[in-house]
């Protein structure tokens, strides 16, 4: 018997079934926190704040209606991954994007949906504070340092 090949590495993210693509996000979270970018640089610099729509296991409590709660919220695409050079450096869109391996924690090949908490690799260890809990100024205080 042959071993089929995984979607992931045998289709650009363009190609992707609408299934498939939602499968690759591996539920760390990440994009959900804010982000403040340097007009003048591009550069863009993550803070401990997170979206007040994530509930504790990661998950967004309004996914279907999250861009009409939260205006800023980004809806990923695949023919927009290029632009998003915010998206984190374990994000599973731009490892496939950029032609890399997914990380052996992520749920398609752990087959758990809660191996990237357990690894550690979501948001639950880096975020603060929600940003309902804060005001917009504040929000410079809680850039993560390098």
């Amino acid at each position: 018997m042959v071993a089929q090949e995984v979607f992931w590495r045998s289709k650009t993210l363009e190609q992707m079934t609408p299934m498939e693509w939602e499968s690759l996000c591996d539920g760390c979270a990440l994009c959900c926190l804010h982000k403040i970018e340097d007009e003048d640089t591009d550069e863009v610099f993550y803070t401990t704040v997170v979206c007040h729509l994530m509930d504790d296991n990661c998950r967004c409590t309004q996914y279907e209606k999250r861009t009409e709660l939260v205006p800023s919220c980004v809806k990923l695409r695949p023919e927009d991954v290029s632009e998003f050079h915010w998206l984190p450096p374990t994000c599973a869109y731009r490892l496939v994007y950029e032609g890399k391996d997914l990380p052996e924690w992520h749920p398609l090949l752990s087959g758990r949906d809660d191996s990237v908490i357990k690894a550690n690799a979501s948001v639950l260890s880096i975020y603060e504070v929600k940003d309902n809990e804060i005001s917009e100024d504040q929000l410079i205080d809680y850039v993560l340092a390098d």
